[in-house]
């Protein structure tokens, strides 16, 4: 039997929504696709990116326990386009992004009851 101190330091496991598993195995499968029209094998990529081939393959996979960056980098490596393919323009989202942050409070309170009865 496991002891009390096991039992508590164990996490749980991280459940994703489908549609996050279906992106994930989306974008592993472009990025795949993007190395082999590169006619790169998975141990030049992985040397590319500075990662072990085992986890290439895990992000090829869908893999959602990867890191984001390695999976950004990978995918930034192999041509794979995240969200524009004008840099320039992902630039400009992020400035309107960062405007419209600006706008908003700093900090997201809940509305408290406000107890008036004397």
């Amino acid at each position: 039997m496991a002891s009390i101190k096991t039992i508590m330091s164990r996490s749980s496991p991280r459940v994703f929504s489908p549609y996050v598993r279906e992106c994930a195995t989306l974008l592993g499968q472009l990025i795949r696709l993007a190395r082999k029209e590169k006619r790169w094998t998975q141990q030049q990529l992985a040397d590319r990116a500075g990662i072990s081939r085992a986890t290439l393959k895990k992000i090829e996979k869908g893999n959602l326990k990867c890191e984001i960056g390695l999976v950004f980098e990978l995918a930034a490596l192999t041509g794979v386009t995240l969200f524009e393919p004008d840099r320039g323009r992902v630039t400009m989202d992020i400035d309107l992004v960062t405007a419209k942050l600006a706008l908003l409070p700093k900090s997201v309170r809940t509305k408290r009851k406000v107890k008036d009865d004397f």
